[in-house]
């Protein structure tokens, strides 16, 4: 009777692959802080542009200083706002690399165990058979020597 194979490191590769998998998830969630990080900054700049626009006077219109002011108090509280988006989209792309890194990583560690029971089941399937060949030539021997007697 063929004796089935069996992965001694079969839990370990189980628990490589869930580690892939949650890699996968924290580079989705890094990639989404990126995407949310762009998205601000692109919102800034369209705030700024809009400010840009509302500040621009049509021919024969009186300037109004204090609007004026105003607008130009906003748009440097809006250049802080975009220095810190700025900061905050590179520190995303940081965690992005890192996590891909870490992916990788994973992904790797997780592939040498898949790689390495398939080359256990191969092995395995050979000795089965070679001990199967083995046991038929037994029996043709055995056989043999029985009708010879």
């Amino acid at each position: 009777m063929a004796a089935r194979f069996h992965f001694r490191l079969e839990p370990l590769r189980k628990l490589r692959e869930a580690l892939e998998r949650e890699a996968e998830r924290a580079l989705a969630r890094a990639l989404q802080g990126e995407r949310e990080a762009r998205a601000h900054l692109d919102a800034l700049a369209a705030q700024r542009t809009a400010t840009f626009e509302a500040r621009r006077l049509a021919s024969g219109q009186v300037l109004d200083l204090e609007l004026w002011r105003a607008g130009e108090r906003f748009l440097v509280v809006l250049e802080r706002r975009e220095i810190q988006g700025y900061e905050g989209l590179r520190a995303a792309s940081v965690q992005v690399a890192a996590t891909r890194e870490a992916l990788t990583l994973a992904h790797r560690e997780h592939l040498m165990l898949v790689r390495l029971k398939e080359r256990r089941a191969l092995q395995h399937a050979l000795e089965q058979q070679r001990r199967e060949i083995r046991e038929m030539d037994e029996l043709a021997v055995l056989r043999h020597h029985r009708q010879s007697a």
